[in-house]
């Protein structure tokens, strides 16, 4: 139907900063769990638990089921000074949902309860051992770290960590088994997949483990997934047993599309990358890889992305590329599209990491937003300099005949028009100084069939781009 919802990327409003994304389907609905990033924040995850869901049928239609849970409700962040670092939801043997995170401020795993997946959780108690000890404050334990959970029976199995690339005093993600109340420990922690510092000779070299563990169950086979040490990667391993045995067996996605062959470079990075996190999960009969990438320049405003993901013969899974239609269907070929949904930004400097020292200097293009006077939010690529390019893929191109941009700032020159990132100019859109947004046009017969489209600046100045159209 012509006026149904598409699905994009990022796939929530544009406004809302939900990185972390755990998916997972109960009943005939889609929940996502992730941390909460406030736009502009200066650090990583400084508000409280939403929850989002979408019907199993449908991804174009999210909802936002409101705070699930707030960091004042845990007894030990009094101060406030912890923030709810990446959450991840089972559901135990008695039937209620149960969710787990660790403070920003404290090395030890909370645990929330409710008896619906949508919330509100209230707090439960800390994981500990059967002599009280909570877990992480054991001499010997390692501080815990962004809990992934999987219950099965009266067992679930905790997995944690976190391994900064040449730290040799943590040795990589922890495995540790539950008993049936959900906080006390069975089996101790043992560890499954190393850091960077063990991880010669374990098949894991070049890959291993940094942060945000998670885990699903694909067949007989467990799928640990993680954030490797290149940082923009989200890696997996699977074993047949869920604490131990794992084997290294690939990538799933990259938030720069490094690693994909395809279409350019393995090793050109499509936009700035940084931290990665996520899990994947079966909808239906696919497989999904669920990610984030990084808004306004810095670390701290990530928004949720995910993508389809392909079944290799061996029953693992290609490393998904990055697009703005979620590696669904095409987009439409026609209509207006916010330039926000840009899967692809770079310029002709290759850039691969965000500066961790905070803001991008005046070089670099990004992603942002701003609040009109209505309250309207409006999101838009800013900054972009002679030889930027904004990506977007995939569009179903139909007898497309000209293309429209809004665009505004201190620029002048053209916005040319491409299907590949490094191919010819199709058509060449002038822009100008404009301190309103203003829309220009230019005949451009975009050729029939699945087509990305690339916008690249050529002029002076620095150009804020809004959205495209794209006219029959």
């Amino acid at each position: 139907m012509k006026n149904r919802k598409q699905v994009v990327n990022p796939y929530l409003p544009s406004w809302e900063h939900i990185p972390d994304g755990e998916p997972y389907v109960f009943g005939d609905r889609v929940y996502v769990y992730g941390s909460h990033d406030k736009f502009g924040g200066e650090l990583y995850c400084m508000l409280d638990y939403v929850c989002w869901s979408a019907p199993a049928d449908d991804l174009a239609d999210w909802r936002c089921e409101g705070v699930i849970y707030r960091k004042d409700q845990d007894p030990g962040n009094g101060d406030l000074q912890g923030n709810l670092y990446a959450p991840a939801v089972t559901v135990g043997p008695d039937g209620r949902y149960y969710l787990y995170y660790v403070l920003s401020s404290w090395g030890v795993v909370s645990v929330a309860v409710c008896d619906s997946p949508a919330g509100a959780y209230r707090f439960l108690g800390y994981v500990h051992y059967k002599d009280g000890t909570r877990l992480g404050e054991r001499p010997g334990d390692e501080p815990q770290f962004d809990p992934a959970v999987l219950t099965e029976g009266d067992r679930t199995y905790l997995y944690t960590g976190f391994s900064a690339v040449g730290d040799t005093s943590r040795h990589g993600a922890m495995a540790t088994v539950l008993g049936p109340d959900m906080l006390t420990v069975e089996e101790d922690p043992v560890f499954v997949a190393p850091s960077e510092s063990y991880s010669e000779g374990t098949g894991f070299e070049g890959h291993a483990f940094f942060e945000g563990p998670s885990i699903r169950k694909k067949g007989e086979e467990y799928f640990f997934i993680y954030s490797s040490q290149l940082y923009h990667e989200l890696a997996y391993a699977t074993s047949r047993n869920p604490v131990g045995g794992f084997r290294y067996r690939g990538v799933l996605v990259s938030n720069g599309d490094l690693g994909i062959d395809s279409y350019k470079p393995a090793g050109k990075p499509m936009c700035y990358c940084a931290n990665n996190h996520g899990s994947m999960v079966r909808i239906g009969d696919d497989w999904y890889i669920f990610y984030h990438r990084h808004t306004n320049g810095t670390n701290y405003s990530r928004q949720g992305c995910f993508e389809k993901l392909t079944e290799r013969e061996d029953g693992g899974f290609a490393q998904a590329e990055i697009t703005s239609c979620a590696g669904a269907a095409p987009l439409r070929g026609e209509g207006e599209y916010p330039a926000y949904l840009a899967c692809h930004l770079f310029s002709e400097l290759d850039v691969t990491y965000i500066p961790w020292s905070g803001w991008m200097d005046d070089r670099f293009q990004k992603i942002t937003q701003e609040e009109t006077d209505s309250g309207e939010s409006v999101s838009y690529i800013a900054n972009m300099r002679p030889g930027t390019s904004a990506g977007f893929k995939y569009f179903d191109c139909r007898g497309v005949k000209m293309v429209a941009v809004s665009t505004r700032g201190y620029a002048s020159g053209v916005l040319e028009v491409r299907t590949a990132w490094d191919g010819e100019p199709i058509a060449g859109i002038p822009v100008g100084y404009a301190n309103v947004w203003k829309t220009t046009s230019a005949p451009c017969r975009i050729p029939d069939g699945v087509q990305a489209l690339y916008f690249t600046f050529r002029g002076e100045g620095h150009l804020q781009f809004r959205s495209f159209t794209l006219v029959r």
